[in-house]
């Protein structure tokens, strides 16, 4: 504990300071629009800093997964650069790439997403090295829902798609979307996104849901999500991977 020096008048011997007197309007009056001014100023927001170096980042910034606690670190140009290398940190750390692939061809049945249990038609995948094992979830009222991903219905549903074999372990995701029909679910959507996305999508569900659907808001919210997805998705190429 920080010593704090005693008052100008002192103190009694053994006792507390003496409170000093002052007259109203005097010294340690608080009056007018000058005496608020402490408690009406607004603080500045803190500004974001890197998780690693406690950089300031500027508002675009990358992320880094923590593969052992299973969680996002914002981090600056050059500590992301450090975690680009194949096994950089001994894993401890993988940095968040930035690419978006589409799958056009991609199909799901009514039989095959019902062996994947996810209960709405939005969810993602991704490799957990950590705990080596796949990992589903999807998005909530109450946040990021996880569901049991058995290997073999992994491997049967979704194991075959070309996007599967490009995804890299802890820092990308499969993004499937079904929409509903008068028949059931459509054939969907595919994408292979950054991780950090995933969360980010999570978070605005968690923002706008309403009711036992999503209500309007969080639709078009989901609209406007994919749309920007679709926009930055390429067909793999060769460079992308086996």
């Amino acid at each position: 504990m920080t010593a704090r020096p005693a008052p100008a008048g002192g103190a009694p011997a053994g006792g507390a300071p003496v409170a000093a007197e002052h007259s109203p309007g005097g010294p340690a009056a608080v009056s007018g629009p000058s005496g608020l001014r402490g408690f009406t100023r607004r603080k500045p927001p803190a500004r974001e800093r890197c998780e690693l170096c406690a950089e300031p980042l500027s508002g675009e910034h990358r992320h880094l997964v923590d593969t052992r606690k299973r969680s996002l670190m914002c981090a600056c140009t050059g500590c992301y650069l450090l975690f680009t290398r194949p096994g950089a940190g001994a894993g401890h750390f993988r940095a968040v790439p930035d690419r978006y692939l589409a799958d056009p061809d991609f199909t799901l049945d009514e039989e095959s997403w019902n062996r994947l249990q996810i209960p709405v038609g939005l969810a993602f995948f991704f490799r957990n090295s950590e705990l080596d094992r796949l990992a589903a979830f999807y998005p909530s009222p109450a946040g990021a829902t996880e569901s049991e991903l058995d290997p073999d219905t992994w491997r049967d549903v979704l194991g075959h798609s070309r996007l599967a074999a490009l995804l890299r372990p802890d820092t990308e995701a499969l993004l499937i979307r079904r929409e509903r029909e008068s028949e059931g679910w459509g054939a969907g959507e595919c994408y292979l996104v950054p991780v950090d996305v995933c969360y980010e999508l999570v978070g605005r569900m968690r923002l706008h849901w309403q009711g036992f659907d999503g209500g309007a808001e969080a639709r078009v919210d989901l609209a406007d999500f994919f749309a920007r997805v679709r926009a930055a998705a390429r067909r793999p190429a060769e460079e992308d991977g086996p």
